[in-house]
């Protein structure tokens, strides 16, 4: 390749190079604004465009195009040769008019690396904004619900449930007072009995007057469980028939579910009302929960 031709190849691919670097600013900006789709699709287009464009004339312009071959010699220098080789390289460079073109070719594989370095350098920026659509850490708030110790049970429509609202067998959604609709805290509200009902062991007094309470996610895939069978006593999921004993602290009895649905501690108050006394005993959900934190 000639002179000037390699001269305007450098430059084509200066430019592409520019024009990725640009793009990819103006990316990161119009994301820092808000955003908006149409246009940073395009700029995306256009950086990628311009690497690319960049890419192919390099490979075809400026790169030795082969196919080469040569024959493998044995690679042994004479005495001469190394003694030659040592005089030049320690001799200082002098330049002449002759070494101006190679000169010139070292600094325009020069420019052409720093303008690389800075389009992947802007791209590489613009790609780290949209981390931030992941949202904040969530911390602890996976593990907690809206339930606290003395909130008050209300049914989906915000009414406060009294201990007499349910007959044996009545089932229920409810939610924490001032939280009706919060997906994390919807709960199954039970009467299985006219008498306190302990589920297991150390559970003695989460179930005043017969009353059980479980999350409603259930802890295969988060569906929510809403069919009860009286007759039997067991929680139903419609999503993928997981099984749950509702007398035996929601065990799972059948199904992919193999974690039993938590339990949300109740009691009574003066005036009658279901309260609870905490938040649920383990954390709702999927068994990821059941993995070491």
């Amino acid at each position: 390749m000639n002179d000037n031709a390699e001269r305007r190849a450098t430059r084509l691919v200066a430019i592409a190079l520019g024009i990725t670097t640009l793009a990819a600013l103006a990316l990161a900006v119009v994301y820092l604004l808000g955003g908006q789709t149409q246009l940073e699709g395009i700029l995306i287009a256009i950086a990628l465009g311009g690497l690319g464009y960049a890419f192919v004339v390099i490979a075809r312009r400026l790169l030795p195009q082969g196919p080469f071959t040569e024959e493998r010699k044995p690679l042994e220098s004479s005495p001469e040769d190394v003694n030659a080789f040592a005089r030049d390289f320690e001799a200082v460079y002098d330049p002449r008019p002759e070494d101006q073109h190679a000169e010139e070719a070292i600094a325009r594989r020069k420019l052409l690396a720093r303008m690389l370095g800075a389009a992947a350098g802007a791209l590489g920026l613009a790609a780290l904004f949209p981390i931030a659509s992941l949202g904040p850490r969530p911390g602890n708030s996976l593990f907690v619900t809206k339930w606290r110790r003395g909130s008050r049970v209300v049914n989906e429509q915000g009414k406060p449930v009294k201990v007499d609202d349910l007959e044996v067998g009545g089932v229920i959604t409810v939610f924490p007072h001032g939280n009706v609709g919060a997906a994390d805290s919807q709960t199954l509200l039970i009467r299985i009995s006219e008498r306190d009902v302990t589920t297991r062991p150390g559970r003695e007094t989460w179930a005043p007057e017969g009353y059980v309470a479980y999350s409603k996610v259930c802890t295969h895939a988060g569906c929510p469980v809403g069919l009860y069978q009286q007759s039997i006593e067991r929680l139903l999921c419609p999503c993928h028939q997981s099984t749950f004993e509702v007398a035996n602290g929601a065990t799972p009895v059948f199904g992919p579910a193999t974690r039993s649905l938590p339990q949300l501690p109740l009691m009574v108050d003066r005036q009658g009302f279901l309260r609870s006394q905490s938040d649920y005993d383990q954390p709702i959900g999927p068994g990821f929960w059941d993995r070491d934190r």
